[in-house]
C-alpha cells in the first residue's frame, strides 16, 4: 500500500554555492506523514535511505516524475527540488503556489 500526499506550498528559490536550486518545503501535516512513512520504512527494513531520503512520485500540475524529499532538521519539514524542466513544462516562477501531489514508495 502507498501513501499519498497533497499539499498547495510557494515554489522557492534557494541559491547554493553550485547554483541556484528551486524547491518546495513540505510542512504540517503533509510532512507529518513523510515523516509516519519513513520511521516504518525503517521498522519494515532496519534502516534508511541515504540522508534519511523518502523515495517518492511527485506530480505538479500534468508533469510526473520519480524523486526523493530530503528531511530537514528535525524531520518536521522536508524539501522537494523542483527541476527546471517541470518549471517551464508547468511555467512556475519564484513564489507560485504549486499544487503537489506525492505517492511515497
Amino acid at each position: 500500500m502507498t501513501d499519498t500526499v497533497q499539499a498547495t506550498l510557494p515554489l522557492t528559490r534557494w541559491q547554493g554555492d553550485r547554483g541556484t536550486y528551486h524547491l518546495v518545503v513540505i510542512t504540517g501535516e503533509a510532512a507529518e506523514q513523510i515523516t509516519m512513512h519513513a520511521r516504518l520504512h525503517r521498522l519494515e527494513f532496519g534502516s534508511q535511505r541515504g540522508f534519511g531520503s523518502v523515495k517518492v512520485m511527485a506530480q505538479i500540475g500534468e508533469t510526473e516524475w520519480k524523486s526523493s524529499v530530503f528531511p530537514q532538521q528535525k524531520q518536521s519539514e522536508w524539501i522537494l527540488l523542483v527541476s527546471k524542466k517541470v518549471m517551464r513544462a508547468e511555467d512556475l516562477a519564484e513564489g507560485d503556489p504549486v499544487t503537489l501531489r506525492l505517492e511515497l514508495l
